[in-house]
């Protein structure tokens, strides 16, 4: 091997690799190639670690008009010639280093995944994980990532309709910043990022190529924390009034019948763009660097191909067109430029002028090594998953008060206003409903609605990552069908550590394995979704932490449902497991009150299916006034969050306490949800949940102001009000 191995480390590929590049090229490649190779062959873009797992999903609905990988984004079918298009994506490692410009780039980078498709981005959806808040770094990231967030989508005009951010010392150093975005689109105007048709002309659209983002998938994404983060070249700044220029610009385009494919210049920039679009084709496609425009001097062709420089779209028109198409984008003050044109003999050629700096077959490119390892469960993830409650003190009713309390002001749990007071009002004309299980959003010119969430627990996945997976999704479907939604399909972001390491790759395959279970048995398919590997600080790997957004469609705006209690007098019942005394393990209750992450969580994945469809019909039949999702917190949480949004008390009767007084409170058992009813329904939801074989059990009723649930809790709405609003804003300051 003549390569130095500094070059090989700075794009990620090991020395095996680069052998077998040579070996199937037959030669030694150039600099520019082996900058290719590493992008291309890299987790982030070629999944060579988690590409054999993903046969472990389902991918096949009656709704999804697009295979998935097929494309930049998944596609579902609402009807009426309609399609929702969805995609999440990951920023961790650059909003460690930069976490304004971090979480702004990763959201406008999935949005132009679902302009590509033609499709007008609708909504935005963030998923973050953060260490601990009593940390200073921490906060500033915390307040940073949102900030970027809700700042860039605010410029596009997209409003923020749903989120969720936990906090946990395993993201210290390595904190997750997912962005989700859905946009719609008519099914016949769908565009296909696709290099098709030998002799049309390559064109690059938007901002100047600049260094930010070198190394960005090949490098800082595929490589682990070790030391602390420092400012890198290769996070990329970001500019959402540029972007928004793109997205009217290109659906402008969309409406023609000049474009052939469209791509967006995300991961790995040039070299994934170009390379990939050829290989959906089955083409070939040839690129002059000196026709590229840059805002910087002396940039050299690797740098050039790997740049990940921010608001870029890679268009491929129909030849004959092309002043048609620049006019159209000059018109929107955008430069448009030919820097090359699609072949026919199935090579990536890049040249500087006459030179060839670059030539290798696109599937050869785009073909990177899998790996696959035999595993087995870690020694210490039995250790973890014991846990004996005998030697864990239960509560006193006394107590029961204070620890209530307690849990309204953890971080997890407390009110999320605070996030959502960045979104910008002006930009939610069509949304329903904010913060609650899922955000509701008005389908315009109908009256449909989809409802959109995300959700994932790292601390369930990781006392046992197959279950965890399952009730990522579990939760999710919930959440949709809480709001009257039927789900219809599923992206996934798989954040997790080094895949080389053992563990880690077990926790992965289990993940992937409990999602794709719980898929199948709630018929949502996985239509589209990312993976970040390598996520380490410097006291190890993250929690695995596959965060799963969905979208629900709701064919009737007006049966749609709240988790808000609705009525004086109204009966409140719990659909699902009853009033046991599991739910403890990885619980909120049990980290926070005793310091432990033990226990093996559990989810009965018949009853879960049984327990939404049952939720479901009866919000279409008008049975049920409000339903709210029964987890972080447990049952109590539960409650105290639906009196919250409705503003109306609740007084808890004839509760049959478990043998633990604090698992029944606090214990985060799955497949449940809290329903109420007006008095005249209720015989018709115990009837319905019979015919569902679903367990049915009172609660108590929507009354006054106060919140109490006999010999345990008895306070006035407003304290309760005043520590769970308050909590976060408090922290962050």
């Amino acid at each position: 091997m003549t390569v130095d191995k500094r070059i090989l480390d700075e794009v990620a590929l090991s020395e095996a690799e680069y052998e077998l590049i040579v070996r199937r090229l037959g030669r030694e490649p150039t600099i520019t190639e082996i900058g290719m190779f590493g992008s291309l062959w890299s987790e982030h873009c070629g999944y060579k670690h988690s590409k054999p797992l993903f046969k472990l999903f389902p991918v096949i609905g009656k709704r999804v008009l697009v295979d998935i990988g097929a494309e930049n984004a998944g596609v579902v079918d609402i009807g009426d010639g309609l399609a929702v298009v969805m995609k999440i994506e990951s920023h961790n490692h650059p909003s460690a280093i930069e976490p304004y410009h971090g979480a702004a780039s990763g959201y406008g980078g999935v949005a132009r995944d679902i302009l590509t498709m033609g499709a007008r981005p609708v909504a935005a959806i963030d998923s973050l994980r953060l260490g601990p808040l009593d940390d200073r770094h921490n906060q500033h990231l915390f307040s940073q990532a949102v900030a970027g967030f809700t700042d860039y989508a605010n410029k596009l005009g997209i409003p923020t309709v749903a989120g969720e951010v936990y906090f946990s010392t395993s993201y210290s150093t390595n904190p997750l910043v997912n962005a989700m975005c859905v946009g719609i689109v008519e099914i016949e105007k769908l565009v296909r990022a696709r290099a098709s048709g030998v002799g049309n002309p390559v064109m690059i659209v938007g901002a100047e190529t600049g260094r930010d983002g070198v190394h960005g998938a090949s490098g800082l994404a595929s490589k682990t924390f070790e030391a602390e983060p420092e400012p890198s070249t290769a996070v990329q700044a970001s500019d959402p009034a540029l972007e928004k220029l793109l997205i009217e610009a290109c659906l402008e385009l969309a409406n023609t019948d000049w474009l052939v494919g469209m791509q967006d210049l995300g991961a790995a920039g040039l070299t994934s763009s170009a390379v990939e679009t050829a290989a959906r084709a089955g083409n070939g496609i040839e690129l002059d660097m000196l026709k590229v425009p840059r805002r910087e001097a002396g940039m050299t062709p690797y740098e050039i191909m790997l740049s990940e420089t921010q608001e870029r779209m890679l268009i491929v028109v129909k030849k004959g067109y092309e002043d048609k198409v620049s006019d159209l984008f000059h018109r929107w003050g955008l430069d448009c430029t030919i820097i090359g044109q699609v072949t026919d003999d199935g090579l990536a050629r890049i040249k500087e002028g006459d030179a060839v700096v670059a030539e290798a077959p696109v599937k050869l490119l785009t073909d990177p090594p899998l790996y696959q390892y035999r595993v087995r469960k870690p020694r210490w993830l039995r250790e973890i998953q014991s846990l004996e409650l005998k030697d864990i003190p239960d509560l006193t009713f006394n107590e029961a008060q204070s620890v209530f309390l307690q849990l309204l002001t953890s971080p997890n749990i407390c009110s999320r206003e605070w996030i959502f007071q960045h979104a910008d009002s002006s930009s939610q004309t069509d949304v329903v409903s904010l913060g609650g299980d899922g955000g509701v959003l008005r389908v315009k010119g109908s009256n449909k609605a989809l409802s959109i969430t995300v959700d994932g627990n790292g601390r369930y996945c990781y006392l046992d990552p197959y279950t965890g997976g399952a009730i990522a999704v579990a939760e999710a479907t919930r959440n949709l069908v809480c709001t009257g939604a039927k789900p219809m399909a599923v992206t996934d972001c798989l954040n997790l550590g080094k895949p080389e390491r053992k563990s880690v790759y077990y926790q992965l395959k289990e993940c992937i394995r409990g999602i794709g279970s719980a898929c199948r048995k709630l018929s949502v398919p996985v239509i589209s979704g990312n993976v970040s590997l390598y996520n380490e600080g410097k006291e190890g790997a993250i929690y695995p932490t596959p965060i799963c957004g969905m979208v629900g469609l709701i064919e009737d705006i007006d049966q749609r449902c709240d988790m808000g209690f609705v009525s004086e007098g109204d009966q409140v019942f719990l659909l699902g497991s009853d009033l046991d005394s599991s739910g403890l393990a990885g619980s909120e209750y049990l980290e926070m009150v005793h310091g432990l992450v033990r226990g093996r969580p559990l989810i009965d994945l018949d009853l879960e299916k049984r327990v939404q469809s049952c939720c479901l019909k009866a919000i279409g039949r008008g049975v049920i006034a409000s339903a709210h999702d029964c987890s972080h917190g447990g049952l109590v949480i539960t409650l105290a969050e639906c009196c919250l949004r409705g503003g109306l008390g609740f007084k808890g009767e004839g509760w049959r306490f478990g043998s633990r007084l604090d698992a029944t409170l606090f214990g985060e058992v799955q497949s449940r949800i809290v329903v109420s009813v007006r008095p005249e329904n209720v015989r018709r939801l115990e009837e319905m949940a019979a015919v569902s074989k679903v367990p049915v059990t009172k609660l108590g009723v929507v009354r006054g102001r106060r919140f109490t649930i006999e010999n345990c809790i008895d306070l006035p709405l407003e304290q309760i009000e005043s520590v769970w609003r308050r909590s976060l804003e408090k922290i962050v300051g």
